[in-house]
């Protein structure tokens, strides 16, 4: 399992918790001009985040507000005219913390542990338009767990909609858990520092569907079975892959991973991630080499594992396709 919150000395619950009351529960209605509280999505940067308010029309239904720019520092537009998937992909991610603050209670510093994250896209409605884009989500949660009146688990899916169109779709799980509980689960590796993991070699940008070196999360390796294994290297340096410090690396790092193995196994300009149906079964640490291995199973399909000592951190089924760049004056 995985987390993707920073430790937190606030634990004043968010309370109350939001009511079911939805101003706009047609997804019409003025649309919001400020991001929600940075704290609320577990992310540092203010640029990161994405979501822009969120009403409930039911006890476990959400309308969720999100807007995408249309340039970003690392979720750079595929083929220059296609949004890229993993910032959907983080876009849903953040509704799972935020929905749980603001709609369930659970207080800042409690932990989120990741189980399972699913996406899946629709390529020809994800071409960039001249202003950025406003999203409505629309979100139902199931499988939940509580103790008491605390929440303990889970599932949420996600219909994503622009201009009242689907561009995606998700389907997340996860647990909570208090800090006292992860203090013990994770003593032995709170005090580390985060060090990166920078081998040679690294592939090149344009290998990987990236712009800069910087973002490069693979490292070449020698073969020696029929599948390919890269090396996973970073910089926690880096300023959304490592957003803030942590004990141990984060999801978004391991996505990132599939992405860039699915892209380096697929020998074609502009490929895209449309989806990717991934589980997470243990902690992935830092001063451990992490083997990414990327095997193709399809025309369109590649499957990715992270192992960490000869355990599987992680894996993900990465659907790929073939963007063609729109020539100038041109929509869909």
């Amino acid at each position: 399992m995985i987390t993707t919150l920073e430790p937190t000395t606030d634990l004043t619950p968010r309370s109350p918790a939001l009511p079911v009351d939805c101003v706009c529960p047609d997804g019409s209605g003025t649309a919001l001009t400020s991001t929600v509280p940075r704290e609320l999505v577990h992310r540092a940067a203010v640029a990161e985040v994405f979501l822009t308010g969120m009403c409930r029309p039911g006890p476990d239904r959400f309308h969720v507000r999100a807007q995408l720019p249309r340039g970003h520092s690392f979720f750079s537009p595929i083929a220059g005219t296609h949004y890229d998937p993993m910032m959907i992909c983080e876009t849903i991610r953040q509704v799972g913390s935020y929905v749980a603050h603001e709609a369930y209670g659970v207080p800042l510093g409690h932990q989120f542990l990741l189980w399972g994250l699913d996406y899946s896209t629709m390529p020809e409605n994800l071409v960039i338009g001249d202003a950025p884009a406003d999203l409505d989500l629309e979100v139902t949660c199931s499988d939940i767990r509580m103790r008491g009146t605390q929440l303990q688990a889970l599932r949420y899916e996600v219909t994503m909609l622009l201009n009242g169109v689907v561009i995606a779709t998700g389907d997340v799980g996860y647990t909570v858990t208090s800090p006292a509980v992860y203090r013990r689960l994770r003593a032995a590796q709170l005090d580390r520092r985060p060090m990166p993991s920078l081998p040679s070699a690294p592939l090149q940008p344009a290998q990987v569907g990236r712009i800069s070196p910087f973002d490069v999360v693979l490292a070449a390796t020698a073969q020696t079975t029929t599948a390919v294994t890269w090396q996973l290297r970073y910089d926690t340096r880096h300023p959304v892959l490592f957003d803030h410090p942590g004990d141990h690396l984060p999801g978004m790092v391991l996505l990132e991973a599939a992405r860039q193995a699915a892209v380096a196994l697929t020998p074609a300009p502009a490929v895209m991630p449309v989806s990717v149906v991934s589980t997470y079964q243990r902690y992935a640490e830092f001063g451990i080499p992490l083997w990414v291995t990327a095997e193709r199973t399809g025309p369109t399909t590649v499957r990715v594992t992270g192992t960490q000592e000869d355990e599987q951190v992680f894996l993900a089924l990465v659907g790929t396709g073939q963007v063609q760049p729109m020539p100038f004056g041109m929509t869909p």
